[in-house]
C-alpha cells in the first residue's frame, strides 16, 4: 500500500500536519513541496515552510504573504485547533 506523501499540498495534508505540529504563537509551522513559492499538489525539488494562522484561516509563506485562504481553517469561522498540539 503506497503511504501519503504529506508535503503534497492537499486539504487532507494540511491536517495531518496540523495533528502534528504545535500551535505556538498563533500559528501553525507547516511544509510543503512548492512551486514558484506556492504550495504545490505534486512532487518537486523544492520544499518550503508555509506558516497557517487559524485565527483568519489564511496560510502564508515565509515571507508571511497569503498564498491560501479557506474559512474551513478559520477559528471565527468554527475551526477548533487540536487540543493535542496546543502549547500557548
Amino acid at each position: 500500500m503506497k503511504q501519503n506523501d504529506i508535503l503534497l499540498f492537499s486539504e487532507e495534508n494540511l491536517i495531518v500536519q496540523l495533528n502534528r505540529e504545535p500551535y505556538q504563537l498563533g500559528f501553525f509551522r507547516v511544509q510543503f513541496y512548492a512551486k514558484k513559492g506556492l504550495p504545490a499538489t505534486e512532487k518537486t525539488d523544492s520544499v518550503s515552510v508555509f506558516y497557517l494562522y487559524p485565527s483568519g484561516g489564511s496560510l502564508r509563506d515565509a515571507n508571511f504573504n497569503i498564498v491560501f485562504y479557506s474559512s474551513k481553517f478559520d477559528t471565527y469561522r468554527g475551526f477548533v485547533i487540536p487540543q493535542s498540539v496546543q502549547k500557548d
